[in-house]
């Protein structure tokens, strides 16, 4: 570790205000020198950012020294092994106990930090998260919630599952609307969320058994939990106006969010393209460059980048592996608003009362539960 001195847990920290962010320093498809860059970024933009970078000790100094606003700002935590995109979740558990992504986690599960941020392999991290935070008391599956640029007032709605898990029954699925509501009541500030669960019509009578079983029991649950659902919703809603929160299995997610990258990556390849065809076109795009940069802003990916580990005793924001300085950046700006918003002792709080809500275990636990969970604002 350099400096030298053990890291104060971060509910201990001498400033109030300070927000300790552990990260994966060695995870990226770019190497370190992104991860760094990123850091500083965030630093920069935000004066109560503390970071405990883990890895390689040698090359993160050499980049930290090259950042000012790092300064004073952070401790290096010497993890010489890395996980390599390859790398099966099996074979890390067992094996991956020097490795930077292992020690990143470790911080968090010690209450050295409150958040931890990596760009590595999605599997791997996952596995290592349930296995040293462990999943929240009453959680089935944990999973995966990205936000998604959408044309509600706030900018984006939260879609999850992006990829924990390919399976998901009728409970899962509650427990999802569960969790994207509380995510997106501390992550978008939004006080009663919309939920809506993705199907392949909005009809009553359409989808699998477990999508209908899991549309009663969202609609059952709804008023308890303090969100609206709205009921089945279509691709075409993931970046709508109908509801905040859309809830799907871990398969469908990930195909959605890697088409919508996909598809955002092409229109603006498309757009440079029209817009570099002649002379006039080049000129159309000079006249329009403030207006051009502002649409290029609102479908980049970079600016949204992190996906949030849901259902874990502690916090997790997976960045995407190729994410430049931009987008490290932003995983780190996520993870500093969940850890100052309390996030994750509000969602143990709504997982809890969900628990006896799904149970048939009489109504004195379901007030009790329900009760505890406003309390803590969930």
């Amino acid at each position: 570790m350099s400096p030298t001195q053990t890291p104060t847990p971060a509910s201990e920290t001498p400033q109030a205000q300070r927000v300790v962010i552990s990260v994966d320093a060695m995870g990226s498809d770019k190497g370190p020198a992104a991860i760094v860059a990123g850091c500083s970024r965030a630093a920069k933009a935000d004066a109560s950012i503390f970071f405990l970078l883990h890895g390689q000790q040698r090359a993160l100094e050499t980049l930290v020294a090259a950042k000012k606003h790092l300064q004073g700002r952070c401790q290096i935590i010497d993890a010489p092994g890395v996980v390599s995109m390859e790398d099966k979740p099996a074979q890390v558990m067992r094996t991956g106990k020097q490795t930077s992504m292992w020690s990143a986690l470790e911080s968090v599960r010690k209450g050295e930090a409150t958040v931890c941020v990596s760009c590595g392999n999605t599997g791997a991290l996952m596995a290592l998260s349930v296995i040293r935070l462990r999943k929240i008391p009453g959680v089935y599956r944990p999973a995966i919630a990205v936000l998604w640029p959408s044309r509600n007032p706030q900018g984006f709605n939260v879609m999850l599952d992006a990829g924990a898990d390919i399976r998901a029954d009728e409970r899962d699925l509650l427990q999802y609307a569960l969790m994207g509501a509380s995510y997106a009541r501390n992550g978008l500030d939004i006080a009663r969320p919309r939920v809506g669960l993705l199907n392949v019509g909005t009809e009553e009578f359409k989808g699998r058994a477990e999508i209908q079983a899991a549309n009663d029991l969202i609609a059952e649950n709804a008023a308890t939990a303090r969100f609206d659902y709205v009921g089945f919703v279509e691709g075409s809603d993931l970046p709508g106006k109908r509801c905040d929160v859309i809830v799907t299995d871990g398969f469908t997610g990930n195909i959605a969010l890697k088409t919508g990258e996909g598809t955002a990556s092409l229109i603006r390849d498309f757009l440079r393209e029209a817009f570099n065809y002649t002379p006039l076109s080049r000129l159309a795009a000079l006249l329009a460059y403030t207006s051009l940069k502002r649409l290029s802003a609102r479908i980049d990916p970079r600016r949204v980048n992190g996906g949030v580990f849901l259902g874990l005793n502690g916090t997790v924001v997976k960045s995407h592996g190729s994410a430049d300085a931009t987008g490290v950046s932003a995983a780190i700006k996520l993870a500093v608003q969940l850890a100052q918003s309390g996030f994750n002792q509000k969602l143990a709080a709504r997982i809890s009362a969900a628990t006896m809500l799904a149970s048939d275990t009489g109504e004195t636990e379901t007030e009790q539960g329900d009760s505890a969970a406003q309390e803590a604002g969930a």
